[in-house]
């Protein structure tokens, strides 16, 4: 059966208004993505996304953004504050595994299924301070190394991965939410560095492009572009899921609806749209329009790897992951 080809987050508070659950019906999104407004206490969490998934008549994957540091939705009192990525790389993989597999347990008990993580864009000297201690390091291969270790950590939470930002982000020296980021680059050196992390991690569920021009490979921003959307399915040689980043971010130019209809001319399978009101969101779910056959193939195989949780002793993960953070222990 087909859904909506989008993944939506205007949620606008902490439980779901009797014209939201109306309308998420109606809209039959893929699934949902979760933000700092909608969260409040685990108890109100699992009755959030409880009510989310009643209202489409079915366990439609909710996602979040828990890289830790700044980019991270559930905070304290309620949940394990996380450093940056970046701070804690060093620690090495084995750390890493265990920092996404806690990560992961607390969105599982939260009634929450996908986390917008591994980042694998490559740090460079000069990348944004949005972006840059969100990533694994500067160098690929090792970027590629913590990224298995955050997935794989996720996975075995039962919680489906999303890397991110496709095809690379990590020479972006502006803030795609206020400007389109240029990447000047030639081919050959983005194949090398941006591109390999990506490569070695192609046969993750899901994905999430970057709004990015690459004027080496094309003028339209990466998610918004054939050519690109095409790099990742071919010379990359991700068939998984693709998702935009928020269409609403200022990167990206027209209204939201051309946007979404871009994105999904692009190759997109579907459309992330955040933080606007039921208005908002309407001429974006008609845009976007329901999803293809290759869209659904990928989104099936993305389902079929959201596994039961592993029976882990989380004390004991905990327990260990402190003993190779031993800064995570005053977190």
């Amino acid at each position: 059966m087909s859904h909506g080809a989008t993944i939506l987050g205007g949620i606008a508070g902490t439980s779901l208004t009797p014209a939201e659950r109306d309308f998420f019906r109606a809209a039959d999104p893929w699934g949902f993505i979760l933000f700092g407004r909608n969260v409040e206490s685990p108890d109100q969490l699992r009755r959030l996304t409880g009510e989310l998934r009643d209202a489409v008549g079915r366990d439609a994957v909710i996602t979040i953004d828990q890289e830790g540091g700044r980019v991270q939705r559930m905070r304290a009192p309620h949940w394990r504050e996380w450093c940056p990525p970046l701070d804690q790389a060093g620690a090495g993989a084995r750390a890493i595994w265990l920092r996404y597999r806690l990560i992961g347990a607390e969105l599982r008990a939260a009634g929450i299924d996908s986390d917008c993580a591994p980042t694998l864009d490559v740090a460079q000297d000069d990348t944004h301070p949005f972006l840059r201690n969100r990533c694994f390091g500067t160098d690929p291969a090792r970027v590629a190394e913590l990224g298995r270790a955050c997935a794989d950590g996720l996975l075995a939470a039962g919680v489906l991965p999303v890397m991110k930002h496709m095809p690379g982000h990590g020479r972006a020296v502006a803030d795609s939410h206020k400007d389109l980021p240029v990447v000047a680059a030639a081919e050959a050196d983005l194949a090398r560095l941006d591109f390999a992390p990506f490569r070695a991690l192609a046969d993750l569920p899901m994905g999430m492009t970057a709004h990015i021009r690459f004027t080496a490979l094309d003028d339209a921003p990466a998610t918004a572009s054939q050519r690109m959307i095409g790099l990742i399915r071919q010379q990359i040689g991700f068939d998984g899921l693709l998702m935009t980043d928020d269409i609403t971010m200022n990167a990206l130019s027209g209204s939201e609806a051309d946007r979404a209809t871009a994105s999904i001319r692009a190759g997109c399978d579907l459309v992330l749209h955040c933080n606007r009101d039921i208005a908002g969101m309407e001429p974006v779910v008609a845009a976007a329009g329901r999803m293809g056959h290759e869209a659904m193939r990928r989104a099936d195989a993305a389902l079929a790897m959201r596994q039961a949780p592993q029976d882990d002793d989380l004390k004991a993960l905990w327990d260990e992951y402190s003993r190779l953070v031993p800064t995570a222990a005053d977190a």
